[in-house]
């Protein structure tokens, strides 16, 4: 069996996340590797860039500010790396593959999807409520997935608001190693539709029957792969939505719904302006979150 380390040492796991001490490793790889590719070679790789924007997210800066920070950091770790420049950083971060760090689940992922709002372009909500929005408000859709037990975001795709949730399950599933399993995966009634009975049933081919919830006002379905849906749908019937959200677990959603909480507390407006800038960012403040849990997480034993 595995047992939790003292209440101390718990504490101390949470106190970490509020440590302003940062830790340059001396040997992360802060130049970009040497490439065939033609034209003028990148100076900086793409963990440094990452660096810099993961200041700019935390911190809320410009990109000129997030420069400035990153080299008293760099200076404060006496170290003589070169820092990218504001202009680099801009168009860096349109192409960068963020690097988002995940543990892998030992006994079995639990899944638990959900999707927010976060505003690109709008007045805030004191002038909108004191004198009404003088030009229409648009949004960037984060659905992600994250782990029940570690509480770390295993899947995010990020969409405009036009985009539906239920077209998105097979996107995060796909972000899942093909070979970890997958015990479950708990979403709203937003994903049951016909276009997702059969990863419903079986997400990836791995066997699996998700806790979603169902709509009342449809009927059970006759196509091929909605069985775990329609018996999801006579228990709720039979037990009551009550009874049957506690015997399968459907509350543990509210997990994903905190941890939108936390994505918003990085900033309520995504800064960039361009759709690849917004995804990149999107992207950094997963990995934030992620190192912020790691952080706070409480180191177990295995014990006779």
């Amino acid at each position: 069996m595995r047992q939790s380390l003292s209440s101390r040492e718990y504490k101390a796991a949470l106190k970490r996340r509020g440590s302003l001490m940062v830790w340059l490793d001396a040997d992360l790889q802060w130049q970009a590797p040497a490439s065939d590719r033609s034209g003028r070679p990148a100076v900086f790789s793409d963990a440094a860039i990452q660096f810099c924007l993961t200041l700019k997210c935390m911190f809320g800066l410009g990109l000129r500010q997030a420069t400035g920070l990153a080299e008293s950091l760099i200076k404060l770790a006496r170290l003589d790396w070169a820092v990218p420049d504001y202009s680099t950083l801009s168009r860096r971060q349109k192409t960068l593959s963020v690097a988002i760090a995940t543990r892998r689940s030992s006994a079995g992922l639990h899944l638990l999807i959900d999707s927010t709002g976060v505003k690109m372009l709008g007045e805030g909500e004191w002038k909108t409520k004191k004198h009404g929005a003088d030009y229409r408000r648009q949004w960037r859709k984060v659905h992600l997935g994250i782990d029940a037990q570690t509480l770390e975001i295993r899947a995010i795709e990020i969409t405009d608001n036009a985009i539906g949730d239920a077209p998105m399950l097979p996107e995060l599933l796909a972000q899942i190693p093909a070979d970890e399993q997958l015990h479950s995966v708990s979403a709203d009634g937003a994903y049951d539709t016909k276009s997702v009975p059969r990863g419903h049933c079986q997400p990836a081919g791995r066997g699996d029957h998700p806790h979603t919830q169902e709509r009342q006002a449809l009927g059970g379905w006759q196509s091929w792969g909605a069985q775990a849906r329609n018996e999801i749908l006579r228990a709720t019937r039979k037990l009551g939505r009550s009874i049957w959200k506690k015997w399968s677990g459907y509350h543990r959603r509210s997990l994903v719904q905190t941890k939108m909480g936390c994505f918003k507390r990085l900033g309520e407006r995504v800064m960039a302006r361009d759709v690849q800038r917004q995804v990149t960012e999107l992207q950094v403040r997963a990995s934030i979150l992620n190192r912020f849990t790691s952080l706070g997480t409480p180191e177990t034993v295995r014990v006779a």
